[in-house]
């Protein structure tokens, strides 16, 4: 499994990436790389924005992992999310130029992975903002060890969400708090999309993180 480097949308050329931070714009379930690269004219100048596609193939779109609806909300296969993440973590080790920090901004599936990575390199990425995104129920192989460093993480989800199950949406409420620095905002009525407040409060996030 491996990212398809000639599908990842760039906000710069090579030339202008250099000694700069990265935002790594990650797609949700069935999704594409230009849906979240949508967003780029609102979010922060200062970071290169890179929109990379999911491995796999979902209908007419992408997909980081299938999942398997349980009682305890959306799984997945450990073996599939593991591997998933290994193909985000190598298409970043192999970057030239090399970022000066690396940032993730995940919806939904998207979001998940962005908090794999995390719990799989806590070392690499300085921040995550999960939007309508949720906490795989999988271990965590170096769980301890984020929740020792605590990076900041925003997580915004919506009241009317018909999409993530309940019973993600507490696994992941109990496993922030104890592993990351969490700014977490609810938006009355909102479903599984993203809305102008979110939005504002996500920009807002990265900003911060940018000063």
């Amino acid at each position: 499994m491996q990212i398809d480097d000639a599908a990842v949308l760039w906000s710069a050329g090579t030339a202008d990436r250099a000694d700069r931070p990265l935002l790594v714009l990650l797609h949700g379930y069935g999704s594409h790389e230009g849906d979240l690269f949508s967003l780029a004219p609102y979010l922060p100048l200062t970071p290169v924005i890179a929109s990379v596609r999911a491995p796999l193939t979902s209908g007419a779109g992408a997909a980081w992992y299938e999942l398997i609806d349980s009682d305890d909300g959306f799984t997945a296969r450990p073996d599939d999310v593991r591997e998933s993440t290994d193909a985000v973590l190598a298409w970043l080790d192999a970057l030239d130029p090399r970022p000066a920090s690396v940032g993730l901004l995940g919806f939904s599936q998207g979001g998940s992975i962005a908090l794999e990575l995390l719990r799989a390199r806590p070392e690499t990425f300085d921040f995550a903002a999960v939007l309508s995104g949720f906490v795989a129920a999988t271990d965590g192989p170096n769980d301890d060890e984020l929740a020792r460093e605590r990076p900041p993480v925003f997580w915004g989800r919506g009241t009317d969400d018909p999409v993530i199950p309940r019973s993600s949406v507490d696994r992941t409420q109990s496993w922030l708090p104890g592993h990351s620095t969490l700014t977490e905002r609810i938006y009355e009525g909102l479903g599984h999309a993203l809305s102008q407040a979110e939005l504002d409060d996500t920009v807002r996030f990265l900003r911060e993180r940018y000063t």
